[in-house]
């Protein structure tokens, strides 16, 4: 999914692993992706989140659909400084014929919790 994708690409978002249930990636906190005070950008932690929602909901889709997000609220717990990683598990809170809720967790590499992202995605057919 991610090659007909280029902004995850281009901030290197790394899909670890990408069922229907289960979406883990990783992403290296490069210093475009921050601030002026060298921690990540809270943008970027919602993309990263929406990044790995939107794949595990288009994994679920029926052949020939698509999907889009429709809603998405994020709460940020902890910064992540700059040259560091962070890790992150979407799962599926709902999967339906029109939308899919999915919840990610974004973590430090030390664990540390970095944000909690529930988004809505919306099937397109």
């Amino acid at each position: 999914m991610l090659a007909v994708q280029p902004f995850p690409r281009l901030m290197g978002v790394e899909v670890i692993e990408a069922t229907k249930t289960l979406v883990r990636g990783r992403l290296h906190v490069r210093p475009e992706l921050c601030t002026a005070s060298h921690i990540m950008h809270g943008g970027a932690i919602m993309a990263f989140a929406d990044t790995l929602g939107a794949t595990g909901a288009f994994l679920n889709l029926p052949e020939g659909a698509l999907t889009t997000t429709i809603e998405s609220k994020t709460n940020f717990i902890s910064p992540v400084p700059e040259g560091t990683a962070v890790l992150a598990e979407s799962t599926p809170i709902h999967i339906g014929r029109r939308s899919s809720v999915w919840q990610t967790r974004i973590t430090r590499e030390d664990g540390k919790l970095v944000a909690l992202v529930t988004q809505t995605q919306m099937v397109l057919t």
